[in-house]
C-alpha cells in the first residue's frame, strides 16, 4: 500500500511523470471509442487529435492547480483551478462533437453553443483569480 502511495505522490512532484500518466490514461479511455473508429479518416482524425490533445493539456493543468490549491489554500488558485475544469468540460463537448457523437448543443430561446458559454465561463473566472485582491487584516 505504501508503495502506491509513493508512486502517486511521486507522479504528482514530478510534472513530466504526471503528464505522461495522464497523457497514457486519455488516450487509453478515448482510444476505442474515439480515435479507432476516426483511424481512416484522416480530415477527422487530425482535427480529434488536436481536440485530445487541448484535453490532456487542460486535464494536466486542472490537476497542477489542485495540487497548488491543496498546498496554499488561495482563492486565486481556486477559481484558476476552475477555470482549467471549465476548459476540460467545453474540450469533451467539442471533442464528441468533432467525432460526431453527439451534435452541437445550443442554449434554447438564444441558440448560443454551450462550449462558448462554458469558455466564457472559463475567462470569467481566469479574469476573477487575477483580478481578485486579497484582503489582509
Amino acid at each position: 500500500m505504501q508503495s502506491k502511495r509513493a508512486s502517486i505522490q511521486d507522479a504528482l512532484t514530478s510534472k513530466p511523470k504526471l503528464l505522461i500518466v495522464l497523457s497514457a490514461l486519455v488516450l487509453a479511455i478515448l482510444s476505442m471509442p474515439v480515435i479507432i473508429p476516426h483511424i481512416n479518416h484522416p480530415s477527422m482524425i487530425y482535427h480529434i487529435i488536436l481536440h485530445i490533445v487541448s484535453l490532456i493539456i487542460a486535464i494536466f493543468l486542472t490537476v497542477i492547480s489542485m495540487v497548488a490549491y491543496k498546498k496554499t489554500k488561495s482563492t486565486r488558485i481556486f477559481f484558476m483551478t476552475l477555470g482549467f475544469f471549465m476548459l476540460i468540460i467545453a474540450e469533451f463537448l467539442y471533442l464528441f462533437n468533432a467525432t460526431e457523437n453527439i451534435e452541437e448543443i445550443a442554449l434554447p430561446l438564444i441558440h448560443i453553443e454551450l462550449p462558448h458559454v462554458i469558455l466564457l465561463t472559463m475567462l470569467t473566472l481566469f479574469s476573477i483569480g487575477i483580478l481578485k485582491v486579497n484582503m489582509r487584516l
